[in-house]
């Protein structure tokens, strides 16, 4: 009741509703007025009196002191501006994409109700008893040396990376991993070659440094590396399951490429998207495995098999640059929760992690293809069986617009997103749809608005 009573008094005494000089009720006649303690008032008043907008004398009504601020109508009537900076690092490529702030079968989302909550929990709790010593503080802000380590290990077994440690740096996201690159490694004005269509979060990243994208268009052998302009200083590619489209990066185009980037000294950041859930063909090495890796920074994260919001991710980056990325990550505040990281490193370790990812990806190849085979019943689009990840794309041939067919799925209850807001060149029309989360329910529904929408 005190802070109550000096909250309004306060903010009656900043806008000019009680100006200087006016003298408030007694403690006693406040107290009688408003039915509380004489204690409550005086609390109030004491507060009112430190905060410096009331004076206090014995035998006397307090008495306002007008405090040293402009009035209200002598505001400035804009707010300051934002910096060059602050504009690029304000806008949001994604606003165009939905039709809907929430709703299911949303891509690039896992499925919730598929999270390991009983042996995360468990991993967590035991993490959180130990003591961590200077590990608790700031001197590894990059990541614990338990998860860096698995990790090394993992990457080498499933990626064919031979990383030190050393070189593993534990963000909070892919995001956070992409800022990252872009601030340490380009300059305002400078070029970064990307995927067209490609990935909102790189776009975001990319254009908040400040940096000039330049599209590199995708075919169903990936990225085309011959597009890749000369001046492009950072080359981002999503080479096992390229965004949105789905395709995966032919090994002769890697090796291309990689050549490509060391012709011209650019560094190649390798989102490893989704290369967890892959389901067809032979599985290649990543783009970091070829050579020394030098050139290549390589991104993966455990939102999808786990979920976005525990925020972890890692980067593996050339030796030279360990120095430097290191400092700049500390700099930036990026350090992932410890205790998470503690957790993660333990189901890794003790096998409960890939057990649990060879789950979901049996139940994600499921209802990919249950969804596929559904969308395929519909005329006039085109859509085929995704070859991993989370979600697929349908395609509009006839170039027709999609706002139809997304304000009728989000009065549904859908959240799709927007082909055609992926592509920075020659635009495709379609839709992007997760089906982590699709039951049979959900995918009978799905086709069932969408039919008539593009009927």
């Amino acid at each position: 009741m005190p802070v109550q009573i000096h909250r309004d008094l306060l903010a009656a005494i900043r806008d000019g509703r009680l100006p200087g000089g006016v003298r408030l009720p007694s403690s006693r006649s406040a107290a009688e007025g408003l039915g509380v303690s004489r204690s409550t008032v005086n609390t109030a008043y004491d507060l009112l009196r430190a905060e410096g907008v009331l004076t206090i004398r014995p035998g006397t009504a307090p008495e306002v002191i007008a405090p040293q601020v402009l009035n209200a109508r002598e505001r400035p009537a804009t707010p300051p501006a934002l910096s060059h900076r602050g504009r690029n690092l304000a806008l949001n490529p994604r606003a165009s994409s939905y039709a809907a702030d929430s709703g299911i079968m949303h891509p690039g989302a896992p499925a919730e109700s598929l999270f390991p909550a009983d042996e995360w929990a468990q991993a967590l709790r035991r993490a959180a008893r130990h003591r961590h010593g200077e590990l608790a503080n700031y001197d590894t802000a990059f990541g614990h040396p338990a998860l860096r380590r698995i990790l090394a290990e993992r990457l080498a077994t499933d990626r064919g990376i031979r990383a030190d440690p050393e070189q593993i740096l534990i963000t909070t996201g892919t995001q956070a991993s992409l800022a990252l690159t872009a601030q340490v490694m380009t300059d305002a004005g400078e070029t970064v070659a990307m995927e067209d269509p490609g990935f909102m979060g790189a776009r975001a990243a990319f254009l908040g440094a400040g940096l000039e994208i330049a599209p590199v268009p995708v075919d169903e052998h990936g990225l085309k590396p011959d597009h890749v302009p000369g001046g492009a200083r950072l080359i981002y590619v999503t080479p096992s399951n390229q965004y949105p489209l789905g395709y995966r990066l032919s090994l002769p185009r890697r090796l291309a490429l990689l050549d490509r980037a060391q012709a011209q000294n650019a560094l190649v950041i390798e989102d490893d998207y989704d290369s967890e859930f892959l389901w067809r063909g032979r599985e290649i090495a990543a783009l970091a495995a070829h050579g020394e890796s030098g050139g290549v920074v390589y991104l993966g994260t455990a939102a999808k098999v786990l979920m976005p919001a525990l925020r972890i991710g890692w980067m593996v980056v050339p030796a030279a640059l360990v120095g430097p990325m290191r400092a700049a990550h500390r700099n930036l505040g990026l350090m992932a929760n410890l205790h998470a990281q503690l957790a993660l490193a333990e189901m890794m370790r003790s096998g409960r992690y890939r057990a649990h990812l060879r789950r979901i990806a049996r139940a994600y190849e499921a209802r990919g293809n249950a969804l596929a085979a559904s969308l395929g019943q519909i005329e006039g689009i085109e859509v085929h069986p995704p070859d991993g990840g989370v979600q697929l794309t349908v395609r509009f041939p006839d170039g027709r617009d999609e706002t139809p067919a997304l304000s009728a799925l989000a009065e549904a209850g859908f959240r799709p997103a927007r082909l055609s807001a992926y592509c920075l060149a020659e635009p495709l029309n379609g839709l992007i749809v997760g089906f982590a989360d699709a039951t049979q329910e959900r995918i009978e529904r799905f086709v069932e608005v969408l039919g008539k929408a593009v009927g």
